[in-house]
């Protein structure tokens, strides 16, 4: 059996999260239209009878603004050490700019560029981001689309090929290294996403805090309190709104799921080190 670590990297919105979803047949990553969606490193795993691929999936590289761009662009940097092949993600809708190329810059030299959003783009555009793409000198270049599907068994394929023979990571039927509760904390937080606009998305921060099915309570952090009252709702109707959106996603565990939302002001916590070491922490609630 071949076994290893692929890596996404790319900037902010190239689609990497879709792409990875699209491979792995569920989600494990949310998605959304805003940049900076992915604050985590997430492993998603594909079994196969002849192989178990590690797929990451990293934040988008940006120029940062507070601490907590500078955490997003370390951990999308880190995730690149010590993985078999890293796969530079590019939209096919978005020129490629000085971005594309710094992180370009950063790839190891038998690294594969993904031309994402092909669904989206038209054959002209794919061309020309293929030929711009050239110029990064990789091992290979794969059109996709992480909505429709298209490309990816391909791409799938020739990174299994270039795979040694090894262990299996993750036991069979394991999908990701991220915990429960932190799943379903990302799931409320893809809601909120999908709901707001302007800056408020980029204040707000998810994470369980009590499991004990078929309880579970999840804290929504915003910077101000003039955003408290906002995600809310009037009478509490956007909170109510996410609630049975996200529960909608959890009928795997059964009828009856009580999700407890609550909404709470930490001011500047995106600028807070303290905050940051609390809310990116990987660890199961109390």
């Amino acid at each position: 059996m071949k076994s290893g670590f692929v890596t996404f990297v790319g900037r902010p919105n190239a689609g990497k999260s879709t792409l990875l979803n699209q491979i792995l047949g569920t989600k494990v990553s949310i998605v959304s239209d805003k940049p900076q969606t992915t604050r985590l490193r997430i492993m998603g795993v594909l079994n196969r009878d002849d192989a178990q691929v590690v797929f990451v999936d990293t934040p988008g590289i940006h120029k940062p603004v507070t601490q907590l761009g500078e955490r997003l662009n370390a951990t999308a940097t880190m995730a690149m050490k010590d993985i078999d092949i890293a796969c530079l993600v590019v939209d096919a809708t978005a020129r490629i700019g000085k971005g594309d190329r710094m992180v370009a810059q950063s790839m190891p030299p038998d690294s594969v560029v993904v031309i994402t959003k092909c669904d989206k783009a038209g054959p002209e555009q794919i061309i020309e981001q293929l030929a711009v793409s050239a110029e990064f000198n990789a091992e290979a270049y794969f059109p996709v689309s992480g909505i429709t599907g298209r490309g990816v068994e391909a791409l799938v394929q020739h990174l299994v090929d270039r795979l040694d023979e090894g262990p299996a990571y993750f036991p069979e039927g394991q999908i990701t290294d991220l915990p429960e509760s932190w799943m379903i904390a990302e799931l409320v937080r893809e809601q909120l996403l999908d709901r707001f606009r302007e800056e408020l998305p980029y204040s707000i921060a998810t994470r369980v805090t009590e499991w004990e099915l078929p309880r579970i309570r999840c804290e929504i952090l915003v910077e101000r309190e003039s955003q408290k009252g906002m995600v809310i709702g009037r009478n509490g109707s956007v909170l109510k709104e996410i609630g049975i959106a996200v529960r909608s996603q959890l009928k795997d565990k059964g009828a009856g799921i009580f999700l407890e939302l609550q909404v709470k002001v930490e001011k500047d916590w995106q600028r807070r080190d303290d905050s940051l070491d609390r809310l990116l922490n990987i660890n199961e609630p109390d």
